[in-house]
């Protein structure tokens, strides 16, 4: 194999470094207990998965951008807390679930507008609304747990077509941020703005509109996820939702979106990079591992992703500088 083609293998495997270590995980796990391959636990990783795969959807659509948005978690809770309190308070599930919704587009759009308004950079400003949110949240629940009713548990018990109804809700959403980044114009101009900011805006794209987009569309994953996950568990806690926005970013990242923008995919980058998470989680569930030391695992999948993106950029801009000096020279 001659350095060329050695070249192009090593970047092909970082392209797919999550299905690698994805089938690394199965292996191991699979050897440490035969439970972890039965259908029942496949099917539970998948429905574990919707509500942080949700999340991470919205984050890859903002980070494709050459942003991020640190306040999803705090979205959720803000989310979760207001439809606590409405459903107890009488509403009917439907009205509740839409004003969860309309409250994940209003976070997105103030995040939007302080950065395409203001220019405020994206980390201060949905810093700043993480902790907002956050104290919003528990100024509504007065920092005590809220039971909500069956209601929320049948939404996420329910199953269509014998598909379970969080893993349906996820792929819904999966397959419409796919086609709107693969054949939209809308899909186009955020890899465009993403790469490049000045040259999308000289070439007429309008980049404040495509970036407010994207963070009303996080905004609004968030809520769902919010939902999604009230599902699963149907109890609102002060920690609810806390440093989920961590978990997005290093499943999308694991999926192979870059950190710098312009380059990743929702399916099947994102959605593997949830799924290879929550399997890892699983597993050490299912092999009884100390749950103190999911956190520090947790950590370990995050600078995975961090570092293989870095590796990932470094080689991408050495294969390109190379190309320019050879077209050069010719």
């Amino acid at each position: 194999m001659n350095s060329t083609a050695a070249k192009r293998f090593g970047l092909g495997l970082l392209d797919r470094a999550s299905l690698v270590l994805f089938v690394l995980v199965l292996v191991v796990f699979g050897l440490l207990s035969p439970a972890f391959f039965q259908v029942e636990n496949a099917v539970n990783i998948l429905i574990q998965t919707s509500s942080t795969g949700i999340l991470a959807v919205g984050m890859t659509l903002v980070l494709l951008t050459a942003g991020v948005d640190l306040s999803v978690g705090a979205v959720m809770f803000v989310a979760a807390a207001v439809g606590g309190k409405l459903i107890l308070g009488g509403w009917s599930l439907g009205p509740v679930l839409a004003v969860m919704l309309g409250i994940g587009l209003l976070f997105g759009a103030l995040n939007a507008l302080f950065i395409t308004r203001l220019a405020v950079m994206a980390f201060i400003v949905t810093l700043a609304t993480r902790y907002f949110g956050r104290g919003l949240g528990l100024r509504i629940t007065e920092t005590r747990a809220m039971n909500l009713p069956e209601s929320f548990y049948e939404l996420g018990a329910a199953r269509i077509l014998g598909v379970p109804a969080p893993v349906l809700i996820f792929a819904t959403v999966v397959l419409l941020a796919h086609l709107t980044l693969i054949r939209t114009p809308f899909g186009r101009q955020i890899y465009a703005v993403g790469a490049d900011l000045e040259a999308a805006r000289k070439a007429g794209i309008h980049t404040a509109g495509v970036l407010f987009g994207v963070y009303v569309i996080c905004g609004f994953c968030a809520a769902a996820a919010g939902i999604v996950a009230l599902s699963q568990a149907p109890a609102v806690s002060p920690t609810f939702g806390n440093n989920r926005e961590f978990m997005a970013i290093a499943a999308a990242v694991l999926g192979g979106t870059s950190l710098f923008g312009g380059r990743g995919a929702v399916f099947p980058g994102t959605v593997l990079g949830a799924v290879l998470i929550q399997t890892i989680e699983n597993g050490l569930n299912i092999l009884n591992v100390n749950p103190y030391l999911y956190p520090l695992i947790t950590s370990g999948v995050i600078f995975v992703a961090v570092l293989l993106d870095a590796v990932r950029s470094r080689v991408l801009a050495r294969a390109n500088r190379r190309r320019i000096y050879v077209e050069t020279e010719s």
